[in-house]
């Protein structure tokens, strides 16, 4: 369980710090035993640091924890037989991280409403559901009777969310022995970029209204609906759904219910892109519950949608421009693609660059929806996008150090990461270009079964609703 106190500057940037020795001299240890043949289980010191690593992060909370979860995706630069023995460590901040200290979560609760759970709820459960990197989640009954969850936010969370984002240089002792080839950085501007939305629970109700809104009553995908009474600055509150965690759901489903998860999963990120020109920048497994068969209109499972902290809107320009890059990438139209990233400003004006090299990494980021279709999620496929980045042996690294990534795009990052290696898990197998173009083409014919429903529903809806400034 976590500590009461998560710490100053110091003393996290020490944890973190000592941390990376550890793990960087167990390492070396390790490769020192083999070599002298006194090695007996050649996994016994990765699953030791793993674990140490899941516990420090866990128990920091904050910006420290949340770079585990994302690490949890990367291909770690260590041999295929213990990469897994990282992974499976790393995912357990997204899964059972540690809880927080009980009184703690109650004196947050007091603090926001002037009373206790005891007297706002008609029942309370102290133990979470689940706990993430920066509050947790309990369930509750309301005094209507209505089964709601409740997040609350860590006390002090803010604080040393923002201490970890000024302790750059700590991580990367952790970086190097985690992913020695990993570059930190482009991680934490991300964390920066998005810290004070996702630490502001009353605007994260506000874009969870604005998803529940549009997607209310929908055949396949459901967001759950905010109880905005009762939801502070701190804590959240809104309708509990009871449904799988997907990475139970992976363990045991059908393929058939697999590729019809994987192809939800597509249609919701970019349906409510082209839709609504919104999307929510936190694709991770943690955040998908898969409802039972017959919870669908078509009698299948449904996908709901969690979490709602790192949500991004696009302007109309930005958007257009988007389109415009991806439309001459799936053309083969290397000028026009070059003349709208400039347009776009990824090229600075004075920029000498490989543009062969540039069209290509970006025909990478677009590969799925621009190459020959069926196209397949592979984790194959995650890693290499996230290494084509971040991987200082990549072959795009010269020219990505001439680009400027404009701000608007900074979340796209984390979806592109997160979606890629959540379909990868699935597996899941589609024609994503003609799914895509539904959304942004007029006139465009549903490609699935699924696309049909999706297009009857919205014939009778106007989603041209503004979402919150």
């Amino acid at each position: 369980m976590a500590r009461n106190g998560l710490g100053g500057r110091i003393d996290r940037g020490s944890r973190l710090a000592r941390t990376g020795f550890k793990g960087a001299s167990g390492m070396a240890g390790a490769r020192a035993r083999k070599i002298t043949g006194t090695e007996r289980d050649p996994n016994a010191h990765h699953e030791e640091m793993a674990a140490n690593l899941a516990e420090v992060l866990g128990d920091m909370k904050g910006a420290a924890m949340k770079l585990g979860q994302l690490l949890s995706f990367v291909d770690l630069d260590l041999p295929a037989d213990v990469k897994n023995v990282y992974h499976d460590a790393l995912a357990q901040l997204r899964d059972a991280a540690p809880a927080f200290d009980p009184g703690a979560i109650i004196e947050v609760i007091t603090e926001e409403y002037g009373e206790g759970p005891e007297t706002v709820f008609a029942s309370f459960d102290p133990e979470p559901l689940a706990a993430a990197s920066i509050g947790q989640v309990h369930a509750a009954k309301l005094h209507d009777g209505r089964d709601v969850v409740v997040k609350v936010q860590y006390p002090g969370v803010a604080e040393a969310v923002r201490a970890d984002l000024r302790n750059a240089e700590s991580f990367a002792p952790l970086a190097r022995f985690v992913a020695p080839n990993q570059e930190i950085e482009p991680l934490l501007d991300e964390l920066r970029e998005r810290i004070d939305d996702e630490l502001d629970y009353e605007r994260e109700a506000q874009y969870q209204r604005a998803f529940a809104t549009r997607y209310e009553g929908h055949p396949y995908i459901r967001v759950p609906d905010i109880i905005g009474e009762l939801c502070r600055k701190r804590v959240l509150v809104s309708e509990r759904i009871h449904g799988e965690r997907f990475t139970d759901f992976v363990d045991h489903a059908s393929e058939p219910d697999r590729q019809r998860v994987g192809e939800i999963v597509f249609r919701y990120a970019f349906g409510s892109i082209g839709r609504f020109r919104l999307f929510n920048g936190d694709p991770h497994p943690g955040n998908y519950l898969v409802e039972a068969p017959g919870t669908a209109a078509d009698g299948g499972v449904r996908v709901a949608f969690l979490d709602y902290g790192s949500v991004k809107m696009f302007t109309r320009e930005r958007y257009g421009s988007m389109q415009l890059i991806e439309r001459a990438m799936a053309t083969g139209d290397q000028d026009t693609a070059l003349l709208a990233l400039r347009d776009a400003g990824f090229l600075p004006r004075n920029a000498v660059v490989d543009e062969r090299a540039v069209y290509d990494w970006f025909r990478l980021y677009t590969r799925a929806v621009v190459e020959d279709q069926p196209f397949v999620f592979t984790p194959e496929f995650a890693a290499e996008v996230i290494r084509s980045t971040t991987d200082p042996k990549s072959p795009y690294r010269d020219v990505l150090r001439k680009l400027n990534l404009p701000s608007d795009y900074l979340m796209l990052n984390r979806i592109q990461w997160g979606l890629n290696s959540v379909l990868g898990k699935l597996a899941a197998e589609g024609d994503w270009r003609a799914i895509r173009d539904e959304y942004v083409l007029e006139g465009a014919v549903a490609a699935t079964p699924l696309g049909e429903l999706d297009a009857a529903w919205w014939a009778d809806r106007d989603p041209r609703v503004d979402p919150p400034a």
